[in-house]
């Protein structure tokens, strides 16, 4: 009986299984053509497959495609080159200036501490961290600032009075010929009277307000002071050749009449470069983050010099100059801070 018993309790089991699934069948069968008899429209296997690959694909935060954006050449193949060793000498004075030139350069003693990299990243390789794809492509050419025809001598000099704050290379001299070396290679592919994708700076949207300095204080103190502290002196090297994390204000900053004392190039260079590890593919600041870090960084203190030959045309100064005077009758605050949309509205409607 034990033996016969035991089979059909399990056949049992098995059938009262087979009806609780097949009720189960029915309700959900019932279900569904309750819901279309109601006017309810079912999505299609082909719907929710559409609607499956919108949720899986990643929205891209890049700020630029980087399909034809420009690369740097292979640093392998530089020793193919005639003045490989020249070459080599230039970039290693852009990627450590200070040990070469700073305050206690082994060269000479002509600059602040910081390098040229600082600004130009990776030794001027980066697409939209400021590079030096252009250089060769667009040197010598006018500019608005002197007012004259600049060659690249020119340039890097004025670097060094403004961002470096500190003194001119005479045109001769071995490094000046070396920087010039390694930037003309860097811009060997690229056409003459071009500038390619991905050069210079991030050209940032411009706010519908103005830049908050006190906004951009938040800003720095969650994403800024881990490598640039803060009292915003960055990190010195222990040997005195220089920083690891340059200093964003103060007396070894770079000077009032750089580049980066402009709100929108501030503002566009951290936007696709910081804080350390964002990329223009990855960004990690918002637009308003990145305007209002600049506000905040460029309002506090750091050395000035007078440039009086600059801007001899003042309807050539950029919307964000921050120094009068102006061709137009907005404040040197606004001009500074923005908002800037109003600026450049009034300019078009002149031309």
């Amino acid at each position: 009986m034990k033996q016969i018993g035991k089979p059909f309790l399990q056949l049992i089991t098995l059938v009262l299984s087979l009806l609780t699934l097949a009720s189960l069948l029915v309700g959900i069968i019932g279900v569904v053509i309750y819901l279309s008899f109601s006017g309810v429209n079912l999505p299609s296997l082909k719907e929710e497959a559409v609607v499956a690959q919108m949720i899986e694909k990643p929205v891209s935060r890049s700020l630029m495609d980087p399909a034809g954006i420009w690369t740097a050449p292979a640093w392998s193949k530089v020793d193919e080159e005639p003045n490989a060793e020249v070459i080599k000498y230039g970039r290693e004075l852009i990627a450590n200036t200070s040990e070469y030139l700073g305050p206690n350069g082994k060269v000479r003693k002509i600059s602040n501490g910081l390098n040229c990299q600082n600004c130009h990243l990776q030794a001027g390789t980066v697409p939209l961290g400021n590079n030096y794809s252009a250089v060769a492509s667009t040197y010598p050419k006018v500019r608005g600032r002197s007012g004259t025809e600049e060659d690249v001598q020119s340039r890097i000099n004025g670097c060094f009075q403004r961002s470096l704050n500190g003194e001119a290379l005479p045109n001769n001299s071995k490094e000046m010929i070396a920087m010039v070396a390694y930037m003309n290679w860097l811009g060997q592919n690229v056409p003459k009277g071009e500038k390619p994708i991905g050069a210079g700076i991030y050209e940032i949207p411009l706010l519908d307000r103005a830049a908050d300095p006190i906004k951009g204080k938040i800003v720095y103190d969650k994403e800024c002071v881990a490598c640039h502290m803060t009292d915003g002196q960055g990190l010195a090297k222990s040997d005195g050749s220089g920083y690891t994390y340059p200093p964003l204000w103060g007396e070894h900053s770079y000077n009032q009449k750089a580049g980066l004392y402009r709100m929108s190039r501030f503002a566009g260079y951290v936007r696709a470069n910081m804080p350390f590890g964002a990329t223009y593919e990855n960004p990690i600041l918002t637009d308003e983050e990145a305007w209002d870090v600049a506000a905040y960084v460029n309002s506090l203190d750091r050395p000035t010099r007078d440039f009086p030959n600059d801007w001899p045309d003042i309807s050539k100064k950029p919307i964000d100059h921050p120094f009068g005077p102006y061709a137009d009758e907005f404040s040197e605050q606004q001009h500074k801070f923005g908002p800037f949309k109003p600026i450049k509205e009034a300019i078009a409607k002149l031309k």
